[in-house]
């Protein structure tokens, strides 16, 4: 049998995916001996060896074959490195040595500063060196720029640099001498290159570009737009192309414009690209049943494969909504008006007809290529209230013939999401509600609604139907795919779990009930929202590839995107295969389109993805933090969300601002991390700070630009205990008793390794 070192070196040298048939193939492994090679790479994943990703092994520290990156530099030899563009492993991200083979036609070379999609293999660096290769199959553009910030002026001339970065926000500012401001303003947003630093000097910086005055455009999620690179303006060609698209007709499409399809979306919405219907199914032989449409606009039809148009949206790879604005992926002509669901209005859709059962059992679906004009454009909360009794003029006349049976195909939809049983997060969606210039008014939470749910549903209900059908007719597709998570992220979780005093369940095989057992721990606790928000955490990313695992936290096999194709180009990609595969049209995927080119094609609007998601986030942190400068020294609630040598990071209550507690503030004692406990200890009195406590925080700072907050510690809420901010007595009340609480929890830790310890020697 192989040792583990081979085993090892084996799947570390693997060019692409490995699996356990490929390893006993290689080995010779057969019979009763499979169970053993099983148990090996188990133990092999549990020690952080290899891990598992997609069904496959992989090199624990590895990089999926296809990668974003960026262009960094070059090495000792000249040789191009890169490091991918989002990185969410452990440590600094891995160098890759780019290799650039030269191409005919228009394909650029890559050079230094460049983002590029790469398919990597590893390599056996000698001396550190990079242990990474990667073949480069596409220049993708420009990287974001090194370093951005706010230019503040100086009387006189020159100036400083305030940073976008949260992490440099409160270090030293970078200087700009008079001459190097390249004729930037006070609240211009600038990129800047970093001059030489003396030993003893302040450093300075030179302004390369101008990128806009944020003073003027009152725009917050400009930093993050340009912080990120993401391409926020359409060039004159796809403009062009898009003002070329005429309305079509109904050649080739079912006529289904008597059928009173509706769309529900939230009140702001511009775009609507989801239409549904439900009515009793006739046939006696489905008693209680349903059929069900969902009409999805037909995007397909006016953006065709290498057009301007298409490419564009390639490189957006989804539309990014920020609290003040939205940058789409398609031009407004195509995305507000052609292709937009709009009331009354003929509009080209492609249908999903779904037939199910009085239990939510889909019975048997198919796919049409149609006409449709939508009978009305309701909000969520008017579709509830129409339901709840309180109907409007526009809800009125659709509730008996359109409304009443949607709610009732739900409601047996909802019987087959419970016997799926998937992830159940709580997880509350504050949305900011802004003011004319901008600024936060207040922060809302909407409750969730059961249109919210009717709606989630069937859609989940058509991405099945559309990656079932394209697989049936064996066509390549992407699919929506959400791996289980990794060992490592379970044993994390089981900690910060038994830190806050509750008990990962124990199972044999990984399913989203799991999780749902530990959120119902936790359901009525003050613990709530943390434990969903760590139970988010623990979960794996889930990204756009042809390669399939399932959907973990939706517990389905098979899931493709199919039903918002103007704000994600995976489900114009899915649109596309559908056509084709359906025989629908000549305007479908093309035939020459490969599985490695669908595989490039997930990795980068994964990337897009994870990017547009980072730009969000900043946004609204420092929306935030503009919302709460004007409060210093108030005092908030907030729960300990993460721990830290450094310090305590704390997310308000009312906000869900983040900000941070440096350790060295706290108290008048040192304080260490315990990382079992996931505490920060008071060495003299063992007073504890752990992850998840709820605390009361002073403001301290704000930096809004940045979008970064200073706390300081004000209290405790709930938890009985004092300050250490507070007096001396309450510290020497509790002297006593603190530590050996803190004793018995490290005792008891010990016994729980030495247990797991003891049934691991067992299992080998």
């Amino acid at each position: 049998m192989p040792t583990r070192d081979r085993l090892v070196a084996f799947i570390n040298a693997a060019p692409g995916k490995v699996s356990k048939r490929d390893i006993a193939r290689a080995f010779g492994v057969t019979g009763e001996h499979r169970i053993w090679l099983k148990r090996m790479l188990r133990e092999l994943e549990e020690d952080g060896l290899i891990r598992r990703s997609r069904g496959a092994l992989h090199d624990a520290a590895g990089l999926p074959p296809m990668v974003v990156a960026d262009i960094t530099g070059r090495d000792a030899d000249g040789e191009l490195l890169a490091v991918p563009a989002e990185w969410t492993g452990d440590g600094e991200a891995p160098q890759i040595i780019v290799d650039a083979p030269r191409r005919a036609g228009r394909q650029p070379a890559p050079g230094v500063g460049d983002r590029v999609l790469l398919r990597v293999s590893r390599v056996h660096g000698a001396d550190g060196g990079p242990a990474w290769s990667g073949r480069a199959v596409k220049v993708m553009g420009r990287a974001r720029p090194q370093m951005l910030g706010v230019f503040r002026a100086l009387p006189g001339g020159g100036g400083w640099i305030e940073p976008v970065d949260k992490r440099s926000a409160g270090r030293e500012e970078l200087v700009i001498r008079p001459g190097d401001d390249a004729g930037a303003k006070d609240g211009d947003l600038v990129s800047v290159t970093v001059s030489k630093i003396g030993r003893f000097a302040r450093p300075h910086a030179r302004v390369r570009e101008r990128l806009g005055s944020l003073a003027s455009e009152k725009a917050v999620s400009m930093l993050a737009i340009y912080a990120h690179g993401i391409p926020h303006e359409f060039s004159a060609a796809v403009l062009a192309e898009a003002e070329a698209a005429r309305p079509l007709t109904l050649a080739g499409r079912e006529d289904w414009r008597q059928l009173p399809l509706v769309t529900i979306d939230p009140p702001d919405a511009k775009d609507h690209d989801d239409a549904v219907h439900a009515a009793p199914d006739e046939d006696p032989a489905n008693p209680g049943g349903f059929v069900l449409t969902v009409a999805i606009a037909d995007v397909a039809a006016y953006v065709r494969p290498g057009g301007e148009m298409d490419r564009a949206a390639r490189e957006r790879g989804n539309s990014v909504y920020f609290p003040d604005r939205v940058v789409p992926m398609l031009p407004e002509r195509i995305s507000n008006d052609l292709c937009s669901l709009r009331p009354h209005e003929d509009r080209p859709a492609l249908a999903m007809r779904i037939v199910i059962d009085a239990q939510g059992r889909k019975l048997r679906h198919s796919v049409h290529r149609v006409m449709m004009r939508s009978a009305a454009r309701l909000a969520y909360q008017q579709a509830q209230a129409a339901i709840d009794g309180s109907p409007d003029e526009v809800a009125g006349p659709l509730l008996e013939p359109v409304l009443k049976p949607l709610w009732a195909a739900y409601a047996a939809l909802a019987k087959a999401r419970d016997r799926r049983a998937p992830l159940e997060l709580d997880l509350p969606e504050r949305k900011l509600i802004l003011n004319a210039d901008g600024r936060i008014e207040r922060v809302v939470i909407p409750a969730r609604l059961d249109a919210h749910r009717l709606i989630e549903e069937f859609m989940i209900l058509a991405n099945v139907c559309a990656a079932e059908t394209l697989e049936r007719a064996g066509s390549p597709l992407l699919y929506r795919i959400h791996d289980a998570p990794s060992l490592e992220k379970m044993r994390a979780l089981g900690e910060v779990m038994a830190s806050i005093g509750l008990k990962l369940p124990r199972v044999s095989n990984l399913r989203p009930e799991l999780f749902n057992r530990i959120l119902a721990q936790a359901e009525g606790a003050r613990h709530k929202t943390f434990v969903n928000e760590v139970v988010l955490r623990s979960q794996a990313q889930a990204e756009y590839s042809p390669d399939n695992c399932g959907h973990f936290g939706l517990n389905l096999r098979r899931y493709a995107h199919f039903t918002s194709p103007i704000r994600r180009y995976a489900d114009l990609i899915v649109h596309r295969a559908l056509i084709s595969a359906c025989r629908l049209g000549d305007d479908g995927l093309p035939a020459s389109t490969t599985r490695a080119q669908l595989a490039e094609t997930g990795a980068q609007i994964s990337a897009a993805e994870r990017r547009a998601m980072a730009a969000e986030r900043e946004t609204i942190d420092r929306l935030i933090a503009h919302f709460l400068a004007d409060q210093i020294g108030a005092v908030f609630e907030g729960q300990i969300s993460g721990v830290t040598r450094a310090g305590l990071f704390v997310r308000l209550t009312g906000t869900g601002a983040d900000g941070f507690i440096p350790a060295a503030s706290i108290g008048d004692e040192y304080y260490r991390h315990d990382e079992v406990l996931h505490a920060l200890v008071g060495t003299r009195t063992g007073d504890m700070l752990r992850l998840g406590d709820t605390v009361e925080v002073r403001l301290a700072e704000a930096a809004p630009v940045a979008g970064a907050l200073r706390f300081e510690l004000a209290g405790r809420s709930g938890g009985g205990r004092a300050s250490p901010a507070g007096k001396k007595k309450g510290r020497a009340a509790k002297a006593g008793a603190a530590p050996k609480g803190l004793a018995g929890r490290l005792a008891e830790q010990k016994r729980a390794k030495k247990a797991l310890l003891a049934r691991a020697r067992r299992a080998r």
